[in-house]
């Protein structure tokens, strides 16, 4: 059962997973304009006056990536629209690997304006999004079709991907709306990092570096796969961006396993989990640098390779999860409310890096709306996690005061053992009064009473004791039926008023108790003072047993 504060932090996580992962009517923008139907053709040779007279060449209906890589041509469906002055209008489609393109733009009046990539690809037209934009020239013949070349495809998700035809205000507001998205994943991702290296320089738990370190990874590849890098590094290569891309989504996948791992107590989960976390951690960054090494060889192959570890990413959560139930973790609940949108969504990513499923702009940007959830339910978890961190910190603290309590307490009569005494006497460089207290015919009484009997006589003695002594002194039982007394010199303790206190003290079966005093007077600054200063103590105390007993001698130091 969860406790009531646990029913209301799982409400708060609950409600921010809707909040990021159901996109806002203005979060449409990023799929803004009219979709257009695309054709595909392979590159042999072919003119582009050729091919805009017969557009029946075109293959519509085989899915792209079965094209594999090379040169391809690519044809919308048709648009018929004017971009006026009062309303522009842009092309817009997903960004790819790909070495080059060139957009032909066919107009009603036959006139065809073109644009062609440099070194850098498509960076020039990237937006956020990661959405290449195209401005449309104003002219007066509507615009009737696109003709994109594409220069060395990869293909590992498509050739042209999601082309639209929308409005330049449709591309403003798509802009709008995802840098409100982007800005607010950016900035909380900062704040947690800083609040959790704060917290780790403090607490110093594992689980803290590791979602820092998950959030820094995200915090890059939300700027690299939003296309802000493009516009931060003009000269950066579209390709390049795209490598980078994959270098921090592996970073990310790996500290993701790292922070599951060490999110929960060693004790939830089998050995052999943490292993294969371990070798999870170091195979998603390391098949990511594949892509980015070797991509431009073969990108199919790598892009696989880097699915198949993400697929061992997903895999690893399963005996993760389960391991935690099975011990009945107290974090298990909210880890899997915070993780739930991102391992969805990951899979939804993994069918379509597989080519189950098809391409989909928002799948394509899940990452950073489903880790944003992830990001924001996590800070509860770890939050959660710290709380009982703390309990388990202030309860160990309560249990080491209780133990050092019990080893500084004689246990029968609550008095300070002799060890206590010693630590808490020994360093006083004042002159200071011992007394030594001690029961007479203790024997006869444990006779009498049997040793049950003696106990209680003891604890009585002992409250007596603390009743007559005022609050600077130290009392200790040393030992059997002998009491110590330590008082500042100046604070004296008349022995014979404490004797009579004692003689007052009413006893089991009304039995008569008296004792015998021995006091010195000396300095306790280190172990010699405190033998020598016992030594003359005991004497006094030897020195009153001898006199008949019930009274109280006095020596001084030299003396003895």
């Amino acid at each position: 059962m969860v406790s009531a504060f646990s029913r209301r932090l799982l409400c708060i996580a609950l409600v921010a997973v809707l909040a990021c992962i159901v996109p806002p009517a203005h979060a449409q923008a990023g799929v803004a304009g009219q979709p257009l139907g695309v054709c595909l053709l392979a590159d042999k040779g072919q003119r582009e006056d050729e091919l805009i007279r017969h557009p029946e060449r075109f293959d519509c209906t085989t899915p792209q990536h079965r094209f594999g890589s090379g040169d391809f041509w690519a044809m919308t469906s048709v648009i018929d629209r004017r971009s006026t002055f009062a309303t522009p209008l842009v092309i817009r489609f997903g960004s790819v690997w790909q070495d080059g393109l060139t957009i032909h733009l066919v107009y009603a009046d036959d006139a065809i304006r073109s644009w062609r990539s440099d070194a850098r690809g498509i960076a020039p037209l990237i937006q956020l999004g990661a959405i290449a934009q195209l401005p449309i020239p104003v002219r007066d013949p509507a615009l009737v079709r696109v003709l994109f070349h594409v220069d060395n495809a990869a293909n590992a998700r498509g050739i042209l991907l999601g082309p639209r035809i929308a409005t330049l205000a449709e591309g403003d507001a798509a802009n709008l709306g995802l840098a409100a998205l982007y800005a607010f994943f950016a900035g909380m991702s900062l704040a947690l990092i800083v609040y959790n290296l704060a917290l780790w320089c403090a607490m110093r738990h594992r689980f803290q570096l590791h979602y820092c370190l998950l959030l820094a990874a995200l915090l890059g590849y939300t700027i690299t796969s939003s296309g802000a890098l493009a516009w931060l590094a003009p000269a950066l290569a579209n390709n390049d961006r795209l490598r980078l891309n994959y270098l921090f989504m592996g970073l990310a996948g790996g500290a993701a396993a790292l922070f599951t791992r060490s999110f929960f107590e060693d004790k939830d989960l089998p050995s052999w989990v943490g292993r294969c976390s371990n070798v999870i951690a170091m195979a998603v960054p390391l098949s990511a640098f594949g892509v980015a090494a070797f991509g431009a060889i073969n990108l199919r192959i790598a892009d696989l390779l880097y699915a198949l570890t993400i697929v061992g990413l997903l895999a690893i959560v399963v005996p993760t999860l389960w391991g935690a139930w099975y011990q009945r973790s107290r974090f298990l609940w909210l880890f899997a409310v915070a993780w739930s949108a991102p391992i969805l969504l990951a899979v939804l990513r993994v069918l379509n890096s597989l080519h189950l499923i098809g391409w989909n702009f928002w799948i394509d940007n899940s990452t950073v709306v489903s880790m944003g959830a992830e990001a924001l339910i996590s800070s509860l978890a770890v939050a959660y996690r710290i709380k009982f961190l703390r309990d388990e910190r202030d309860a160990a603290i309560t249990r080491e005061v209780v133990a050092r309590k019990l080893a500084d307490i004689d246990p029968l009569t609550g008095l300070l053992n002799r060890r206590a005494f010693l630590h808490q006497a020994i360093g006083r460089v004042e002159h200071q009064q011992l007394l030594l207290v001690d029961i007479d015919h203790f024997k006869r009484v444990n006779e009498t009473l049997g040793h049950d009997g003696g106990d209680e006589v003891l604890r009585l003695f002992a409250v007596a004791l603390r009743h007559a002594a005022p609050d600077p002194v130290l009392i200790a039982r040393m030992g059997g039926e002998e009491f110590a007394l330590l008082t500042p010199a100046t604070q004296r303790i008349e022995p014979e008023a404490l004797l009579a206190s004692l003689r007052r003290v009413r006893m089991p079966f009304d039995l008569t108790i008296t004792s015998s005093i021995g006091t010195c007077t000396g300095t306790l600054a280190s172990d010699l003072d405190w033998k020598a200063l016992y030594r003359c103590a005991d004497s006094a105390l030897f020195e009153a047993k001898a006199a008949g007993r019930d009274r109280a001698r006095a020596l001084r130091l030299d003396a003895a």
